[in-house]
């Protein structure tokens, strides 16, 4: 086991990995931009380091910066967190070069499974369904003669894409040549690569996806379902497992096969395996993320499995403790994404609680949420025995939850909870008219 991690990151998830780390026993090492120098994760660290400027490209995502700061605190091992450096494999590589461990898969691992047409290449030697789609297309004409095979409406996808960033719903091909510039140029932005892919839109579905751990010993184990159908322009909003849409013998159905598939392609770490799931019951492969989710928080809340400690402990080399039949999915977990909606200052926070009340962020009093990173505030997480207990309890946690300073969007979140459709259950990705 490590005796010391650096966290590569900031927010909520820094906190997160620096309290799991505090419980295993391991130093940690924070890393801060000049916008996060009064930030709770810097203090909460047993070191701290500042690496640049307020912009992400000085700071979180300088690559030598980091290495020179692990070396320098002597940390054995890095932990990416999640968006930034979590799915670059050549910084993943130059932790290897540096003798350092890169809590992840391995870089050659990352590059074949974060390109997701290659992804689907290897899928489709397993039992899984996959959407029908291309690999790469060069093109805007290329575009055209695959999305004509497929058949209108299409997805264009950015390859190396995440976070709903590079994709564009085309529904007729007047629309692609625009699209797919539009595509192509956020691909570009967002992720250095403007290559994308198509596949075929299916429509009305769900989004639902499978919790993976696996280590380097072979075994591999699916901490369920999570639905993450409420999205605003591919950005996810609320997570709740296990998904309302999915039947007891569906779920061991689709947890045995995506068992069988990560065995199949040799992974190792935390990953998620995202589907949709359509009208009929039919779960179609998408992408695979092979990091930590932001969602992560409300499978941990069903299950009692921390996956940050087995993030680290797999990266260690450190066996898997438990198999799939030591996997308690009884019960509903339910997490609200409390995101501001505009810069200030907290002048005050109150944080609901209760049991299995959990409420996931970095904020503290004089916090100032600046333009340089994203939204997100913070995650709360309710468990109850049954959905029903689960709504009513998620309900009472957003009333009570009190941001001064922020503005956010606690007020949205309530409306949401509160909808028939969600209440029922009976939702799906048009929920937030993103289609």
């Amino acid at each position: 086991m490590f005796s010391k991690i650096l966290i590569a990151n900031r927010g909520e998830i820094a906190v997160r990995i620096i309290r799991a780390c505090k419980e295993m026993g391991v130093a940690t090492v924070a890393v801060y931009s000049e916008a996060d120098k009064n930030a709770l994760h810097v203090a909460l660290a047993d070191q701290s380091y500042c690496i640049g400027g307020p912009e992400a490209s000085e700071s979180y995502l300088n690559e030598m910066q980091i290495i020179s700061t692990v070396i320098l605190a002597g940390a054995q091992a890095i932990h990416p967190g999640y968006g930034f450096l979590s799915e670059n494999a050549h910084f993943a590589r130059l932790c290897r070069k540096n003798g350092l461990v890169f809590i992840g898969p391995e870089p050659e691992s990352m590059e074949e499974l974060s390109d997701k047409a290659k992804l689907k290449e290897l899928i489709r030697k397993t039992r899984l369904n996959v959407i029908p789609g291309t690999k790469t297309v060069a093109n805007v004409e290329e575009a055209r003669k695959a999305a004509y095979m497929i058949g209108y409406p299409v997805m264009l996808k950015a390859s190396a894409g995440g976070g709903g960033r590079g994709i564009r719903l085309v529904r007729t091909e007047d629309d692609l040549e625009e699209a797919y510039l539009q595509a192509t140029g956020e691909a570009v932005s967002a992720f250095g690569d403007g290559s994308v892919y198509l596949e075929k839109y299916i429509f009305p579905a769900r989004h639902v996806e499978l919790q993976i751990l696996a280590d380097e010993h072979g075994n591999v184990v699916c901490l369920g379902d999570r639905d993450c159908s409420l999205q605003r322009r591919n950005q996810k909003l609320i997570e709740e497992t296990p998904s309302p849409a999915v039947g007891s013998e569906q779920r061991s159905e689709i947890i045995k096969l995506a068992v069988e598939a990560v065995k199949k392609i040799g992974y190792v770490g935390a990953g998620t395996l995202e589907f949709l799931l359509d009208k009929e019951g039919n779960f179609w492969f998408m992408e695979m993320n092979v990091r930590l989710q932001v969602e992560h928080s409300v499978t941990e809340m069903l299950t009692g499995i921390d996956l940050v400690k087995w993030q680290i402990r797999t990266a260690a080399g450190i066996p898997l403790s438990f198999t799939q039949k030591d996997i308690d999915m009884q019960g509903s977990a339910i997490e609200c994404r409390i995101n501001a909606s505009g810069c200030g200052t907290l002048r005050m926070l109150h944080v609901p609680g209760g049991p299995a009340v959990r409420f996931d962020t970095s904020l503290i009093e004089g916090t100032t949420v600046s333009p340089y990173y994203d939204s997100l505030l913070g995650k709360l997480i309710v468990f109850a025995k049954t959905r029903e207990e689960a709504l009513r309890k998620i309900r009472a946690s957003l009333c009570e939850l009190v941001i001064e300073g922020i503005p956010t969007n606690i007020e949205e979140q309530l409306r949401i909870v509160e909808d028939e459709r969600f209440t029922s259950g009976n939702y799906d990705l048009t929920f937030m008219g993103n289609r």
